[in-house]
Order: C-alpha cells, then structure tokens, then sequence
C-alpha cells in the first residue's frame, strides 16, 4: 500500500476531532442539535485551517444514516461506519458535489451545476454543493448563482469556502452564515503535530517542533507537510539541528549570546558574535526578528512570568536572563531594535545595520549605570513613583512638618543659655529674620516691575499672610522675656520692615517657603561668617543670639554684594546650615537642610533626592531610596555624593539601602514640590485679591487661569 501523508492520514473526521476553530464548531454543533440549518454557509481563512475539512464533516452529519434514514436522523455526531459516512470519507458519496471554482468558473459550468439542483438526492438525505475557492467565480456565474443561492430545495444545501472572501460579491455574502476560522497559534501546533508523532512512533524534540510551527504560519496542513519533510531529512527522527538546517533558521543561542553579551555591556563581545554569525552567512534581517521576538518574550518574563512559554525548550535560561535587565532597558532596546529593522533595507550592507542597531542598544543606555540592576521577578507593577503624579495633594500629609526645621548645630547654643534669660528658640523664632540682611537698591531696570502679588497694599496682606507669622510673634513678646531680649526684637522689626520694600515682600514677613527656599540656595559659606559661628564667645552668643546672627548676616552680604540682591540666593550662617563638625550626627532635617548645598547634578542628583536617612553612627551614612527609583542606584553615584558630603565638611560612608519610605518622611523632591505648590497658591490668592484684576473680572467678565501663574523666582528643585 503506498503511503498517505500526515495531512489527509490525520484529517479530522468529526467535530470532536477537530484542532482548534471552536468557535465554529459550538455553532454547528449547537444548530446540527436544534434543527436549524441553514441552506448556506461560507467558511473563510487562510490555507490550511479547516475550511473543506470542517465542509467535509458537516456533509456527513447531513447524511449520516445511524439515527435513521428520514430528517430526525441529523446528529451533530456521524458514526463513520455507516455506507454514507465511509462513502464521504472515502470520495465517492455521490451527492457530494464538491466543485473546483478556479477551474470553473464560466458560467457556463455554474448553469450546468444549477439544472440538477432541482433533482433529488440519490444516495444520502440531502444533496450539498461544496464549491472550494467560490471567490475565482466570474461575475456572471454570481450572478447566475444569486437567485438558487437565495431559494435551494429543502434537498439542497451549499457549502462555500474562500480564502478572500473581499471579493465576493456583497448579494452572495447577505445570502450565507459567513464563519472566519482563526490561523493555528504555534502553541496548538506543537500540541497537535506532539500528539501525532507519538502515535507514529517518531522520536522528536520539543524544540524543534517549535521551529515547525513557527515556520507554518498558522496552517495546520504547512506544519503537518513540513513534518513529514523533517521525519524524511532527519531519517525518521525530528531533531532541533536538522530542523533548523532544513528550514535555514538560525540557531536560538546565538540570540541568547547576543542577549548575553548586551545585559553585560560588553559592544567587543557583541561585535565578535555578529562575526562569528557572519560566517555562517545568515540573514541579518531574520537575525533581528529573532532578536526582537526574545526582547518580547523577556519582557514578558519580567511582568508575567506565568505567561512566558517555553518555546524553544528555554523558559529556565529566559527567566535567568529577565533578571539580568531592568524592564526600562528591554523596552529601549526592543524600539531600537524595531527602528533598526525598518533602516535595514537603506543600509550599504545587512551586517552593518544588525551592529550599528546593537551598538546603538548599548549607546542609549542611561548613563551612570555601569551593570543593570537586578530586575525582581513577577513584576507586579505595585511599585509606584512616589512624584510620578507631579500633584502637591501626595505630600499633603507632610506639610505639617516645620517650614525651616532646627538645625544640629543649634543644639549646643541653647545648652549655654541660662535659665534667667529664656532666649526664643529656633523652632519659634522665624529663620529668615536672623539670615537676611538690609538688601541694597533693586538692581533691576525700571521696566521690570514686580508682579502684583510681590507689592500689594497694606490692607491686604492679612490675605495673604502665613499662618505661621502669628504664631511666631507671641513668644517674642511674652512678659519673661529679658531687655536684652525686647531690644533684640525691637531690631528684628526694624530689620522686617526694611526689607519690606523689596520686591517679593507681601507682609511683614517673609512666607515660610522663603526660609526653605533660602536654606536650599547652593551657596558655600564666607569664611567670616564660618569664623562667627564656629567659635563664638559664650556669654555673647547667650545674651544676644538675634543680633549676633544679624551680624554674621550682614558680614556675608558685605564680602558678596552679589548674593544680596535676590532673596532666593541668601543663604543663613554656616552654624544654621551644617552640624558643627563631622562627628555630628546628619538627621533627616539637617539633610533636607543640607541637600542643596552639596551641588550635586544630573542622575546623581535625581538618586539623592529621592533618599531619606535612616541612620548615621558618625562612620557610616546610611540612606533608604523608594524601590520605584531602585533602577538609578548605582555605585558611581553613591561615590558622588560621599564626594559630596566630604566636601561640606561630613566625613561618611554612604550606603544606600532600598526600602519603603513612609508618609511621613520627606524627600528633598517632596519638599520642593510642597514648597512650589504653596508658593503658587499664594500666588494666585494675591492675584484674586488684586483690585486691578477684580475690576476686569467685574466689567468683562474675566477669569483668573490658575494653571498658568507661575510665582517669580521659583526655584527647581531635585
């Protein structure tokens, strides 16, 4: 007996054998059932996916006798052994028209099929018509078809199948249940065509049957002929090496290597593999699919492990190298991947493209990350950035931390004081009023004149005004307070309402983000003021610590002129801004107060303000970053801001450490953007209460776009 091939060998002869396409099978065997059928249906797909096959089956439960001969013997499910079913099976049941369209399609032949219509079936229950490629028809044998097609005889069915169904006309679509049947992933293939040669007996490898389904492209006929092609190349056994050398497809683990030589940054290694490729002589274009199909593959691995197939027997190696790539580099490289297969056809030579597109991987990459963070495998997309919203409602449960927190360094002060002169402290005394000195004349051309809510009259300030400045006033005034004390405070009020005058003063103090905003300024000490705070005289500094601090101020400003002339660039003393020596301890106030100061820049910069401190021994600094920004730890940063702190005076070994951060700590990006958004809201409230504006607001009808004030002077922050 001459042999059968595996795609008619392994045809499916009912529905329950049938691979995939479920939803039609649900619909005809649910219509087979009911009794309601239709008199005809038009499948449509690419090659190989069932059409004539699923026409085939329904023709036999049409016809088939083992239920009985009259119409009630209809089963969703032919026995196979009756004469009509071996007959149908076997080719040669003959109500069974099945006619070839592409090798008839005059009308001519259609008239000829449609003069014995009207005669009743010989053999079986129901005549069908199976007309394969109905598409190929010209139009005239449409539009002979179109009125038989509308009213057959009850004996009559039509079963039309067509891989361009655009083409038929739309009179022949309204006159048929039109079912599409879906290409066969390669996940069912390697099923199907796995089940099948174990039945065979043929020795295979997982693999390589991979290789097949791909290769078949969603045709179940092309895997099963491209199988039987391997079982003849590999004599008799389906093997990864013979498969790929007969279908000329590269070998996985070159991609893997190339993947390899990328997660570890080394563009030599990846140079010598597309050289070791070279020699082979592949197709430099088909190496980049490949490249970009195990990109995708990884980034699936990262966000679902669960999902990731195994479909080249290297689910285990994919996930070891998921871990090896954070998710933003598989992203980039995937889209330069997919911009370099798009430029390959304008490059003067395939290789060049493939390592100029790989070298470009490398290129792009963040700088400052010397080897890619481990990636945590699933990735379950919980970790969030903390400022990834931009909006100052996320930090709103940290504004009730203290505008200008107390500085270490004023610890020791308040130890020297004596108990009969209760000096304010720090925490009750506004920072500024000690910090800013006398500004000279505004340096700014008369053209230049400041926004409405910088110079607002008096009657409306309390507007305006901080909440804080009444409670800061209180304890100056209180009846325990020295001469010395009253005299202090009588200057402090001489000094506000000098500095009243200058632009961006709205009350008789400064709001409170001025005192951060002064704080945060990148401004070195005077070694003057250094001088006047590191070792003051005791008993000075004890009786008259308001004016001592004016005059260190006033020292500073008198050696930089230049730093006088902005409010946002006046830094306090040095003895307000750094703890007193290196082995002091750096708290979480002290850095926020200090981050400014350590001139830091770039992803460096980024790193540190998304950092808190967790613990300082006096050695060893340790600092907590959210696990959102773990992608920018690196050691090379951490170096930078060691550097950093070093050259402020902190002598530390930065560690950091990732970790939740709560609530109700602060970051430095946390504190800049709470002071902007309060900056900007007491912008627009000074604006709203502008008379100029409420008179265009009351005769036009105007509105106040709040999104668009932008506060002079705002300072970016990390």
């Amino acid at each position: 007996m001459s042999y059968q091939v595996l795609a008619r060998k392994w045809r499916p002869r009912t529905f329950h054998e049938l691979v995939g396409q479920e939803h039609v099978q649900r619909a005809l065997v649910n219509a087979l059932d009911q009794g309601r059928l239709h008199h005809a249906y038009l499948f449509t797909g690419t090659r190989g996916v069932g059409k004539t096959t699923l026409a085939r089956i329904l023709a036999k439960c049409l016809n088939c006798t083992a239920n009985g001969e009259d119409d009630s013997g209809v089963t969703s499910t032919p026995c196979g052994q009756c004469e009509n079913c071996r007959a149908i099976d076997d080719g040669r049941f003959v109500d069974l028209i099945e006619v070839d369209a592409a090798s008839r399609t005059k009308v001519e032949d259609t008239r000829e099929l449609l003069d014995n219509v009207q005669y009743a079936p010989t053999q079986g229950r129901y005549k069908v018509y199976l007309i394969d490629e109905v598409h190929m028809l010209s139009t005239h044998s449409f539009n002979a078809l179109l009125k038989t097609l509308e009213e057959p005889p009850p004996h009559v069915k039509f079963l039309l199948a067509t891989t361009d169904p655009q083409k038929l006309p739309v009179t022949v679509l309204s006159r048929c249940l039109q079912f599409t049947l879906k290409n066969m992933p390669p996940e069912r293939i390697v099923e199907h065509l796995s089940r099948v040669l174990e039945v065979e007996n043929v020795p295979f490898d997982e693999s390589a049957l991979w290789l097949l389904g791909k290769a078949a492209d969603g045709s179940m006929r092309d895997a099963m002929s491209l199988t039987d092609q391997a079982i003849a190349f590999g004599q008799g056994q389906v093997r990864q090496a013979d498969v790929a050398a007969m279908l000329g497809t590269l070998d996985q683990r070159h991609v893997l290597t190339l993947l390899e030589a990328l997660a570890e940054v080394d563009a030599a290694r990846v140079l010598g593999e597309v050289a070791a490729l070279a020699e082979q002589g592949p197709d430099f274009a088909g190496v980049l699919d490949d490249l970009l199909g195990v990109l995708h593959r990884l980034a699936v691995a990262q966000m679902v492990p669960g999902a990731l197939d195994n479909g080249h027997g290297d689910r285990e190696v994919l996930l070891t190298l998921a871990s090896r790539f954070t998710a933003e580099d598989v992203q980039l490289y995937y889209q330069i991947g997919l911009q370099g297969r798009g430029d390959m056809d304008q490059a003067p030579e395939p290789r060049t493209a493939l390592e100029m597109t790989l070298l470009r991987m490398l290129a792009f990459r963040p700088q400052g990350v010397p080897k890619p963070a481990q990636t945590p495998l699933p990735m379950t997309g919980d970790a969030v950035p903390e400022q990834a919203s931009g909006k100052p409602s996320a930090q709103a449960p940290r504004t009730a931390q203290p505008a200008s927190p107390p500085p270490a360094a004023s610890v020791p002060d308040d130890e020297h004081r004596e108990p009969s002169s209760p000096a304010p402290t720090p925490a009750s005394q506004p920072a500024p009023e000690s910090a800013e000195p006398t500004a000279p004349a505004d340096p700014r051309p008369a053209s230049d004149q400041p926004p409405p809510w910088e110079a607002l009259p008096e009657d409306m300030t309390s507007a305006v005004e901080p909440p804080v400045e009444a409670a800061t006033q209180d304890p100056e005034l209180s009846a325990g307070n020295t001469a010395e004390d009253l005299a202090a405070h009588e200057a402090d009020q001489s000094h506000r309402a000098d500095n009243s005058t200058e632009p961006g003063a709205m009350g008789t103090a400064p709001p409170p983000w001025e005192a951060e905003a002064s704080a945060e300024a990148p401004q070195a000490p005077e070694p003057a003021a250094a001088a006047a705070t590191a070792a003051p005289d005791t008993a000075a500094a004890a009786s008259t610590p308001a004016i001592a601090a004016d005059s260190a101020s006033d020292a500073m400003d008198e050696a930089s002129p230049s730093a006088a002339s902005s409010r946002d660039t006046e830094a306090p003393s040095a003895a307000a801004r750094a703890p007193a020596d290196s082995g002091a301890m750096l708290d979480q106030a002290t850095w926020l107060d200090l981050f400014e100061r350590l001139g830091l820049g770039g992803l460096t910069r980024n790193l540190a303000a998304h950092c808190v401190v967790e613990r300082d021994d006096g050695h060893t600094l340790v600092l907590r970053l959210a696990p959102s920004q773990a992608a920018m730890n690196a050691e090379v940063h951490v170096k930078r801001i060691q550097k950093a702190l070093a050259g402020a005076g902190i002598e530390r070994e930065v560690n950091i450490e990732v970790g939740e951060i709560p609530e109700t700590v602060e970051t430095p990006r946390g504190q800049s953007e709470r002071l902007n958004a309060e900056r900007h809201a007491v912008a627009v409230e000074a604006l709203k209460a502008d008379p100029h504006i409420q008179k265009l607001q009351a005769a036009f009808g105007a509105r106040l776009v709040e999104d668009s004030v932008e506060p002079r002077q705002n300072h970016d922050s990390a």
